[in-house]
């Protein structure tokens, strides 16, 4: 199985495989956004340290059940051949109606197969109120023509 656009990346590539990931977590599906990860890679999300699909699929459900309404924007921060930096911004809402918007840095590292072998992620939430909201669009693919975390000033 291959995941493209492959390393060693370009500018453009490595833009893509950002949007890609970002289509991707926007589905809010654990059953999707996991197979784009070697079958051991090892995350850092937050304070939390998992390895492997089946350990990726139950953070990201625990994840999603709790972050309702989940929208998120990546930018392209830096790449080398085989690896990727990026900021993000993402918006949810817990269920008792609180807003928040969380900010964080990722950095990735990719097999020759074009899946992720190790992620790190350092993530900060934000509580914001409903008029604070910039991520308007319906639940899933952020549209093109949607700001990205530049053009929000973010």
């Amino acid at each position: 199985m291959t995941r493209p656009p492959l390393p060693p990346f370009d500018e453009a590539s490595a833009k893509k495989k950002v949007r890609l990931a970002e289509d991707g977590w926007n589905t809010r599906d654990p059953q999707i956004v996991a197979p784009a990860y070697t079958d051991n890679c090892p995350w850092r999300n937050r304070a939390e340290f998992v390895t492997g699909h089946d350990e990726i699929r139950a953070l990201l459900t625990r994840k999603w059940s709790r972050e309702l309404e989940y929208r998120l924007i990546k930018e392209l921060w830096a790449y080398t051949d085989n690896r990727i930096a990026v900021r993000f911004a993402y918006e949810w809402r817990d269920d008792s109606g609180q807003w928040y918007r969380a900010y964080g840095n990722e950095n990735w590292e990719f097999a020759e197969d074009g899946r992720m072998q190790r992620r790190i992620a350092s993530i900060n939430d934000k509580p914001i109120s409903e008029d604070e909201r910039l991520f308007h669009w319906p639940l899933g693919r952020r549209p093109d023509d949607h700001p990205g975390l530049s053009d929000l000033g973010l």
